[in-house]
């Protein structure tokens, strides 16, 4: 197996809704924003390499929308899936397998593209990986995420035959060899997160249930959660296990950091480490 972060870009979003009840006067430090109050974050999403499979976990935002979308967001930097698997010697036609851990814009958007007036598959090889749970909340989304599932980003994908597919594993089992799925509802409902075995080192991509490493910290929860106090249990929860058990912990959304370990101190669940994922080999874990 050989895994590979894969940057999609780089975008802003409002600090204020980032870091939910946390004062500006902390945030700022660890992310300064913009006259705007817009803070930069990543789209950095991971490519496994696994026998057969070539896996790629979310896709970023794409290119396909209009000028006015891409105004409210910012997208910036020289960053491409496209030229991010290149860099290590892929293709999108090389890719197995796509794996959506939810249905958000900044995490589906670059699994469609536009060609002349139709939306295909951006990765035309490839199935498509969701939950019916999800898929059925973002294609009939309640009003607050209505502006976060854009049906473009999706749809397409389910009149392809062949192409979507449904993940029907409960929370912790094993989708494929070496990657469990772990299911959380906090940040929207039933979020997967894929937890990978990389060689006896257990490598959780975190989505949007930890997006940076400053998330780490309990109170840091974003005002995008549905359910914010479902996102503390799992936090706990899931960070508890990191710690007792030295998982890496991979970020989507952090600008600077990509992984990170951590550890248990006088009661709280502090980072230990980080590190990218290109030097994990590296790391004592």
């Amino acid at each position: 197996m050989r895994l590979f972060s894969i940057n999609a870009g780089y975008f802003k979003l409002d600090g204020g809704a980032m870091h939910g009840v946390v004062p500006k006067s902390m945030w700022q430090k660890v992310n300064p924003a913009d006259d705007n109050n817009m803070c930069s974050w990543a789209m950095r999403c991971m490519l496994i390499e696994h026998g057969n499979y070539n896996i790629l976990i979310d896709t970023g935002m794409g290119n396909k929308q209009d000028p006015k979308f891409f105004s409210h967001y910012h997208p910036h930097g020289e960053d491409s899936i496209e030229t991010n698997l290149a860099k290590h010697g892929f293709t999108p036609n090389d890719i197995s397998d796509v794996f959506l851990t939810h249905l958000h814009f900044d995490h589906c958007g670059g699994a469609v593209k536009k060609e002349g007036n139709e939306l295909i598959p951006a990765f035309p090889k490839a199935v498509y990986w969701s939950n019916l749970a999800h898929w059925q909340s973002a294609a009939k989304p309640n009003e607050r995420e209505k502006a976060s599932f854009l049906k473009e980003n999706f749809m397409p994908l389910s009149e392809r035959e062949g192409t979507l597919r449904y993940i029907d594993a409960p929370d912790g089992t094993q989708w494929i060899q070496d990657i469990n799925v772990r299911i959380v509802n906090g940040h929207t409902d039933a979020m997967m997160l894929p937890q990978i075995n990389y060689n006896g080192t257990t490598v959780l991509f975190c989505a949007d249930l930890i997006p940076s490493a400053a998330h780490i910290s309990m109170p840091w929860v974003m005002a995008y959660d549905m359910r914010p106090l479902n996102t503390l249990t799992e936090k706990k929860k899931i960070l508890r296990e990191a710690a007792a058990n030295n998982w890496v912990l991979f970020f989507e959304h952090d600008p600077k950091i990509e992984c990170a370990t951590v550890h248990e101190v006088d009661g709280r669940i502090r980072i230990k480490e980080t590190f990218a994922l290109s030097e994990i080999d590296d790391i004592r874990l």
